[in-house]
Parts: C-alpha cells; sequence; structure tokens
C-alpha cells in the first residue's frame, strides 16, 4: 500500500487545534437555572455530548486518508532470455539396460540426470529425440519444461526397435529440429553406449550438417569396463542376467564433438554422468533478464465508504437520540 498524494496527510495536524477547542468549549457554564432533567441522565449525557465530535473527527479523518489517494500495488515480472536451443538425442536402445550404473539401469540414470540438467536451463528452448534401431522425435524445442520431464520420466525402451543402434540416425533428426531455430545459439547432447550399426545416415555425415549449421555437439558416451549385467527375459525362468562385454565407439563419439566444436565425453558411472552435465551447464551459459513492474489500484474507497458511513450515522443520530435542546 502507498499514498499517491501524500501530501493530503498533512491535514491531520489540523486536528490538534480542532480537539483543543472542542474541549474549551465542553468546559464551559451550563445557562440553565434548574439541572434536575439532567441528573436522571447520569454520566449518559457526558459521553453523548462528544460522541457527535467523535463520529466527525472519524469521519473526517478517513476522507484525508482517501484524499492522499491511497494505492495498492501487484508486482508483475518479464523474464527475457537469450537462451540457447537445446535437443537432447538418448539413447534407448537394448544395451542401455545393462544395471551397471547405480541404482538401476543406465537408461534410468541418463533420464534423471537429463531432468536435473533440464531444472538449470530455465530459459532455454529444449527438445526431445530418442534412437535405437530408428529415430523418433518425442518433443520438440520448447520452454514448456514440465511437459518435457513428464515425457521423459514415462520414457521406455520398445518405443523404437531397440536391436540396433542407429546414433548418425538419431543425431540428423536432433539437428533437423534445430537448423532452422532463430536463437543465437544451438546444441546437441548426444548420449549413447554403444556403436553405430544401423540406419541410412552414418554419425560423421550427421556432424558434417551440424558444421554447416554451426550447431555444437557434445557427446557423452556410458558405460564401465568389461562385461557387465544385462537382465534377459526367459520364458520358463523369468528374469535372468547374462554378463556382457558393450562396444562403445568413443573415437567417433570424438570425431563428432571435434567437427562440430563440441567435446566428447566418458561416464562410467551415475556421479561422473552427473559431472559432465554440470560442465556442459557451464560452458553453454544462458542469459536471462527479470523485468519487474508495479500495477497500482486505487483504494480510496475503502476509506471513503466507511466516512460517509460514519457522517450519515452522525446525523441520523443529531435528528433522533442526540437532539439539541435549544
Amino acid at each position: 500500500m502507498r499514498f499517491n498524494q501524500p501530501f493530503y496527510l498533512l491535514l491531520l495536524f489540523l486536528f490538534i487545534p480542532l480537539v483543543w477547542w472542542e474541549l474549551k468549549k465542553l468546559t464551559g457554564t451550563i445557562k440553565y437555572s434548574d439541572l434536575a432533567f439532567f441528573t436522571k441522565t447520569g454520566t449518559r449525557g457526558h459521553f453523548l455530548g462528544r460522541l457527535p465530535f467523535v463520529l466527525n473527527a472519524a469521519g473526517l479523518i478517513l476522507i484525508v486518508f482517501a484524499l492522499a489517494r491511497p494505492q495498492q500495488g501487484r508486482v508483475y515480472e518479464e523474464v527475457e532470455s537469450s537462451g540457447v536451443d537445446i535437443m537432447l538425442c538418448l539413447d534407448i536402445s537394448g544395451t542401455m539396460q545393462a544395471e551397471d550404473f547405480s541404482p538401476r539401469n543406465r537408461l534410468f540414470v541418463a533420464k534423471e540426470r537429463a531432468k536435473e540438467f533440464i531444472e538449470k536451463r530455465p530459459g532455454d528452448r529444449i527438445g526431445l529425440v530418442v534412437f535405437a534401431q530408428t529415430a523418433l522425435t518425442q518433443c520438440p524445442l520448447t520452454l514448456n519444461h514440465k511437459i518435457l520431464s513428464d515425457l521423459i520420466d514415462r520414457l521406455n525402451f520398445g518405443v523404437v526397435p531397440q536391436i540396433q543402434t542407429a546414433i548418425g540416425m538419431g543425431l540428423a533428426t536432433a539437428l533437423a529440429r534445430l537448423k532452422d531455430s532463430k536463437a543465437k545459439d544451438k546444441m546437441a547432447i548426444l548420449l549413447t553406449d554403444g556403436l553405430n550399426n544401423a540406419g541410412d545416415i552414418d554419425p560423421i555425415t550427421a556432424a558434417k550438417v551440424g558444421q554447416a549449421y554451426n550447431i555444437k555437439v557434445y557427446c557423452i558416451g556410458v558405460g564401465s569396463k568389461g562385461p557387465v549385467p544385462i537382465p534377459v527375459d526367459h520364458p520358463l525362468y523369468g528374469r535372468q542376467y547374462v554378463r556382457a562385454e558393450v562396444d562403445l565407439d568413443m573415437n567417433t563419439l570424438n570425431q563428432i564433438s571435434a567437427i562440430t566444436g563440441g567435446k566428447a565425453f566418458l561416464a562410467t558411472d551415475a556421479e561422473a554422468l552427473k559431472l559432465i552435465y554440470d560442465e556442459i551447464n557451464q560452458m553453454e551459459p544462458t542469459t536471462l533478464k527479470v523485468l519487474r513492474h508495479t500495477v497500482y489500484s486505487e483504494r480510496a474507497g475503502v476509506f471513503l465508504l466507511p466516512a460517509v458511513l460514519v457522517l450519515l450515522f452522525n446525523a441520523l443520530l443529531a435528528l433522533t437520540i442526540i437532539r439539541r435542546l435549544p
């Protein structure tokens, strides 16, 4: 709450001489020869005698506050961002079921780290492409990160055929979503645990497309060294685990990043993956500018309406209960 014309509040100082004058008048002599009538009213008459002044003073004080134009403000925020357009390109092939990343499999941890990364980029448009044997756009570029995170939560194996891995197709699909973007900075984050063995586009050709459109590609290879446990659903014995070696082509990931001006990383556990996303977040900062302005609404009625009611009530009393003798 604020007063738009606070100088009217100086009128409140005029009430000091008015109160003094009223008290002085009440000490005057009574010009009646017989006081028997007044003795029957007791102290009630003394109180009622001052009530009109009190009501008038209250009404005038409220009017003064109304004249000062009280206003109540509401703050609005406008966010101006010069963010980065980002496409997440996530491998959901069968080998991402390997349970060498605590607390569950590689895909589960990759999804959790991706959501943490999204939360740290409020001013960026972010989209999602998933790939295995083929590629699929799960979410186009959007500022609605709640929807994107929900889609990531629901993501699971089987969305696309998962026998092979088409890294080139996945990257090319992500870059296609970025090439027409008007953003100053554009990048893709490619996460995979295998090597390219499917699709019509090889990863290096896709990387050259990114280079042509000035799109950086950050590559993350995931997987620990040696044989890893992979679940297999047996028709008779239920879920069984086999240990298998997963081929990770870090050489190709390094080439993709070098061609596009990005960087390649290797994550051997969940904590390493978190640190990699944090590093990418720092390497590609986003700029947010918050503009705040306050809109004020007039609240003079809060004081003016009670003032009118008080003065009307005082006038009604003067005509009824507190009638003056001649």
